[in-house]
């Protein structure tokens, strides 16, 4: 048996009314050099509580916006690093307005068109691969 931690955490693809979609720049502060620093909202769940409020959490923590939609599970990936492993569960929901970011985490937020987000340079690993394994769709 392995001394491998497990960790559950929950993304989300939030779009607009114009149907752009939200990134943020993760800060080296918090996060270390890096590549892949633009992310989408989201972070650990707290266990023993609600993915959707965990995912309410986040989104409030790093943006203050609320959600106008209920959010929907569009993927799951594993995140296998030596002593951890992360199960990302990422949602697609509906939000509207201007985040307010928390600088301690996230320095630069963007709404980007899907086209935007597939040219996105150094964007986050597990981000690229929902695009490239189709789980992330201009039309969802």
């Amino acid at each position: 048996m392995s001394n491998i931690i497990l960790q559950v955490g929950v993304k989300v693809v939030l779009r607009n009314s114009e149907g752009k979609i939200l990134i943020l720049k993760r800060t080296e502060e918090k996060y270390g050099k890096m590549s892949g620093s633009w992310d989408f909202v989201g972070g650990r769940i707290d266990p023993g509580t609600d993915l959707i409020e965990n995912l309410k959490r986040e989104i409030k923590e790093e943006t203050q916006l609320e959600l106008y939609s209920e959010p929907k599970l569009i993927a799951a990936q594993d995140i296998l690093l030596p002593e951890r492993h992360v199960v990302r569960l990422t949602y697609a929901a509906r939000a509207d307005g201007e985040p307010t970011l928390d600088l301690s985490e996230n320095n630069e937020y963007r709404w980007a068109t899907f086209e935007e987000l597939s040219t996105q340079d150094d964007l986050d690993i597990y981000v690229r691969r929902l695009i490239t394994s189709g789980a992330l769709r201009p039309d969802f």
